[in-house]
């Protein structure tokens, strides 16, 4: 690959093959062999007789276009020459890297293509006002970004429905079916990567905006742009708008994985969150480095340019210039889409990018939009999610790890295997109970899946293949860090290390406070902290606020950059601000996860008012149970907790709520108690609990006789049942809609 070609993909810029002076001695050489005075006037020019040499095609094509009367022919000739030179060169290199990139067919040798480049850079540098974003000289140029701008969707991008069987996905193709006899269906791969739409006015690209939440995405043109497979021109003044999938390539997010681990930096857990957090870095050279890729599958606006159906929407695209995956097929029935899932099933593990599914589509433009859309997804496209793969490896081993509340886990660790994207080495066994409940021993073959495609988990222990190597795990008296005997709580499974000291509780309780869901310091990843903790400088959470001190002492190790450490004591800083909930949440204390510290700082509005609060006010606070109220009353009679709340308001942290606007009074749900269970059409489950949070709910996650409504989705199971033995009243969906706006039900007919 040319080194123009690979600095799309490479922080580096390319190296010069023809250098300043000798461009500009061949640029000031050509325009006096043929322009004679450079200055003269365009139209001067073509008053007087011509004659092109044929080896000058580029003269002759220029030439005609002055003839065209397209350009002002007021301007110096040689200043008309350059302008058109650089509009041309663009357009080429377009086509080349298109040729190169997307068809795999280059026209031209990777040392052509770097002296046109050149040559674009030089008089890029010679005419500034002619500055375009979109040149594929500023393509592998980084830069950093304040913020990116909120953009609304004139079309929301809607996310597809899920079927999971064989049975749930004949049924959506049968009722199609039903309505259109002759219906026909596009399958295509479903990328598991970040959903953008691509915008384009006459012929240049203008704006790529991330999905969002389906109505308001994100304008990240400029990380876009370092993607080499998006056009930045295309053959049409219309406009133009395409969707479809930012991914990372297997090979890109095994090199970028590879290399965290050698920088000591958090390991991506898959190539989607890698890509994501490609995309929404501030600083565009980040993009470019983690070789970013793309496939469109939707034309906006293919009704636009006579467009009827899917599969004629992507050889438009191709048409185009787009990226498309051209293993699509056209189905005529469900046993031809069946087939298509089964063979995409077989070469899911050998494809050089990750998908997780099949998207099946009606093929007919025109009959989409006659199905239409529910609130939330396409009634004429469904996605077919592959089931949990599952893989065989061996446990070679079961390690104990140390939590921040002194909880015990044992971990597996495993013969490292790729499972749904990712090389897997360790997964959690839970605890003691797991061992003995799987059978499981060390040396076993065990099967093993990604619960969700995201957690590894021990499915079962393949005793038909034990050979007698295998041999049991011995739950251990002592904690592995500490020594301190491990204690098991009535009525747990858990064992703990009681010791507070506990090195392991002390480093876990540290990367917790600093973590994305509790203080959210930027820089404080898991190796940080544990650098951090090893070599001395953090003890305790105190010790975050105190780095500053000691910056001098970070600086003189390795890897601690002056930039770098700055930064870093900055978001250390700036984390004094975060929300009382916040820094509950990060306190650690035992059985307060984040819903409840939020309901408790929401409750209290302040450290010091929780602080005083007895068991019996706690418990009054909507889903904290005796258990919790304990715990936290526990938590702020302790010394050593007393002393660190005190330290850290020293240190200048919020310690207050803002008070939240009171819900409105007509909202039925206003301080009711409200379950949620089943498969809503409209939203999930999470969207609705959030729904009936700002109405004023509560929305436990149980039924109970306290549970004032029950709201049922599709396929709601035990908790349904429960609530009609309780005789608590029912919501269906489309009633739930209705009480939480009257009106929904008429626009909805």
């Amino acid at each position: 690959m040319s080194q123009a070609k690979e600095s799309l993909k490479n922080p580096k810029h390319s190296t010069s093959s023809l250098n300043k002076k000798t461009l500009q001695a061949h640029e000031e050489a050509f325009e006096t062999k043929w322009f004679g005075n450079p200055a003269q006037s365009g139209a001067s020019f073509l008053a007087k007789s011509i004659e092109i040499n044929p080896e000058e095609p580029d003269l002759a094509s220029f030439v005609q276009a002055l003839k065209q009367d397209t350009m002002d022919l007021s301007q110096p000739i040689g200043k008309l020459w350059q302008t058109w030179s650089i509009q041309t060169l663009r357009k080429q290199l377009e086509q080349y890297a298109n040729e190169y990139y997307v068809l795999d067919r280059p026209s031209i040798s990777d040392f052509t293509y770097d002296n046109l480049l050149e040559r674009l850079q030089w008089l890029e540098d010679q005419n500034p006002e002619l500055y375009d974003p979109n040149s594929p000289t500023q393509r592998i140029i980084g830069r950093v970004l304040e913020g990116f701008e909120k953009i609304v969707h004139e079309q929301p991008m809607l996310s597809l429905g899920n079927v999971f069987n064989e049975e749930e996905l004949k049924d959506f193709i049968t009722r199609i079916q039903e309505r259109f006899v002759d219906a026909t269906f596009v399958c295509e791969y479903k990328f598991d990567g970040l959903a953008m739409a691509l915008q384009y006015e006459n012929g240049r690209f203008i704006r790529a905006v991330t999905r969002g939440d389906g109505l308001t995405g994100e304008d990240v043109s400029e990380n876009v742009r370092t993607i080499a497979r998006v056009p930045m021109y295309i053959d049409t003044p219309k406009f133009v708008e395409v969707r479809g999938e930012v991914y990372m390539p297997k090979a890109s997010f095994e090199a970028l994985n590879a290399l965290q681990e050698n920088l000591h930096l958090p390991l991506f857990a898959n190539p989607r969150n890698a890509a994501a957090g490609s995309i929404r870095n501030l600083d565009t050279s980040v993009a470019r480095k983690r070789k970013l890729d793309i496939f469109l599958y939707t034309f906006q606006n293919a009704k636009d340019f006579g467009i009827t159906t899917q599969s004629g929407s992507l050889e438009a695209m191709q048409k185009l210039g787009f990226p498309i995956c051209e293993a699509y097929r056209v189905c005529k029935n469900f046993e031809d889409i069946w087939d298509f899932i089964q063979e995409t099933t077989q070469k899911r593990e050998e494809l050089p990018f990750e998908i997780d599914g099949v998207v099946i589509k009606l093929n007919d433009l025109n009959e989409q939009t006659e199905l239409g859309f529910t609130a939330k997804v396409p009634r004429h496209s469904i996605a077919y999610k592959f089931p949990a793969q599952e893989v065989e490896t061996t446990l070679l081993d079961i390690v104990l790890s140390v939590g921040r509340t002194g909880r015990i886990t044992p971990n597996a660790v495993l013969l490292p295997v790729r499972v749904a994207g990712t090389l897997v080495s360790a997964a959690t066994l839970h605890n003691a109970d797991r061992i003995l409940n799987y059978d499981l021993k060390i040396n076993d073959q065990v099967i093993i899946r990604k619960a969700g495609d995201v957690i590894p988990e021990v499915v079962r222990a393949v005793v038909e293949k034990r050979t007698g190597s295998e041999h049991s795990f011995i739950w251990p008296k002592d904690c592995p860090v500490c020594g301190s005997q491990l204690v098991q709580l009535p009525g747990e499974v858990d064992h703990y290390c009681p010791n507070p000291d506990c090195p392991a509780r002390v480093l876990e309780s540290l990367v917790h406070f600093c973590s994305r869901n509790a203080m959210n310091i930027e820089g404080m990843g898991d190796k940080r902290v544990a650098w951090l903790h090893e070599n001395g400088f953090l003890g305790s959470i105190e010790d975050i606020y105190t780095l500053h001190t000691r910056k001098e002492e970070l600086l003189s190790h390795k890897g601690w950059s002056e930039k770098g450490t700055s930064k870093l004591l900055a978001a250390i800083e700036a984390s004094k601000s975060r929300s009382l909930a916040r820094l509950l949440f990060g306190l650690g204390i035992r059985h307060i996860g984040q819903k409840t510290a939020q309901l408790l700082a929401d409750a209290f509005l302040s450290m010091d008012a929780l602080m005083k609060a007895d068991v019996e006010a706690l418990s009054k606070v909507a889903m904290v149970g005796d258990i919790m109220a304990q715990s936290v009353h526990s938590f702020f009679l302790q010394a050593e907790n007393i002393a660190l709340i005190a330290t850290l308001k020293q240190q200048g942290l919020n310690m207050v709520q803002e008070k939240k606007e009171e819900a409105l009074p007509t909202s039925p749900f206003a301080n009711q108690s409200v379950v949620v269970t089943g498969t809503l059409d409209s939203m999930s489950r999470n969207e609705a609990k959030a729904l009936l949070a700002s109405l004023g709910a509560k929305t436990p996650d149980s039924v109970s006789k306290n549970t004032n409504w029950v709201v049922a989705g599709e396929k709601a199971g035990s908790k349904l049942t429960k609530a009609q033995a309780l005789g608590i009243p029912i919501l269906n969906e489309a009633q739930f809609l209705a009480m939480v706006n009257p009106k929904n039900e008429e626009s909805s007919s």
